[in-house]
C-alpha cells in the first residue's frame, strides 16, 4: 500500500475500471523541459523573439536538422537576419548539392557566426565572405574565418587615409562623370564605386569609401 504521501504525489484516473496511471508532477515537468521546441514554437519564437519575416521562419522550420543549426548559430551571434540568410543561401544550397542534412554539414555553427561577424565588423564584405572565404573554409574546415580571410589576403581596408587617394585619383579622372553627379545624377555613385574597389583590389571598405567619395563629390 502506498502512503498518504505518496498518493498525493500522483494522479490517478478517476475510473475505477481502469487500472491507474501514475504521472507525478515533477516528472511530467522533466518530460516537457527536454522536449524539443515543437515547430509551431519555434516559427513564433523566430517572427517574435529573432523579428525574423515569416518566410525566413517557415523555411527555418521546414525540417529539424536545419532547424537545429541554426539554433546553434543564434547562440553564437545575436545577428539573427544574417543567420538565417546564411542558412537558408549558401548552407541549404551546399546541403542540397551534396544531398546531406544539417547534421553533416562540414563547417560548425560557430565557424559560421564567426563569418557574421567578420562582416558586421567590416573586416570582409558578405560577396567576399559567401564566393572565397566561405568556399575555401568547405575545403579547409578546420581552419577559422580569419584564417582563411587573411590567407586569401581579402580584409578589408577601413583606413580612410589609404582610400582617399584613390577616391581622389577617381574623381580626377572622371570630370564629365564629376558634372552629371553634380547635374544631380545621383546614381552615378555607383561607377565611381565601381572604381574605388576595382583599384583597391576590392579591399576598401565600401562603406568608407561611399561616405568620402560622397563628401568628394559635394566638394568639388
Amino acid at each position: 500500500m502506498r502512503t498518504k504521501e505518496e498518493l498525493n504525489d500522483y494522479r490517478y484516473f478517476p475510473d475505477p475500471d481502469l487500472s491507474p496511471m501514475e504521472v507525478s508532477e515533477p516528472w511530467l515537468n522533466s518530460i516537457k523541459l527536454s522536449m524539443p521546441a515543437l515547430p509551431r514554437e519555434l516559427y513564433l519564437k523566430y517572427i517574435s523573439e529573432y523579428q525574423l519575416p515569416e518566410y525566413d521562419a517557415l523555411v527555418l522550420t521546414d525540417s529539424k536538422d536545419i532547424a537545429l543549426y541554426f539554433e546553434e548559430v543564434c547562440k553564437l551571434t545575436k545577428n539573427y537576419k544574417a543567420a538565417s540568410n546564411w542558412v537558408m543561401g549558401p548552407i541549404k544550397s551546399y546541403l542540397k548539392e551534396f544531398s546531406l542534412s544539417a547534421d553533416e554539414f562540414p563547417l560548425s555553427p560557430a565557424v559560421i557566426a564567426e563569418i557574421i561577424g567578420l562582416i558586421d565588423q567590416g573586416k570582409i564584405s558578405y560577396t567576399i565572405a559567401s564566393q572565397r572565404v566561405f568556399t575555401e573554409l568547405l575545403k579547409s574546415p578546420g581552419k577559422s574565418a580569419l584564417e582563411i580571410a587573411q590567407q586569401l589576403n581579402v580584409i578589408q581596408d577601413s583606413n580612410q587615409d589609404s582610400i582617399l587617394p584613390i577616391v581622389e585619383d577617381v574623381i580626377k579622372e572622371f570630370p564629365l562623370k564629376v558634372e552629371e553627379y553634380k547635374n544631380g545624377k545621383k546614381g552615378i555613385i555607383s561607377m565611381f564605386m565601381g572604381e574605388v574597389m576595382k583599384r583597391s583590389k576590392g579591399k576598401a571598405d565600401p562603406k568608407v569609401a561611399t561616405q568620402l567619395l560622397t563628401k568628394k563629390l559635394e566638394e568639388v
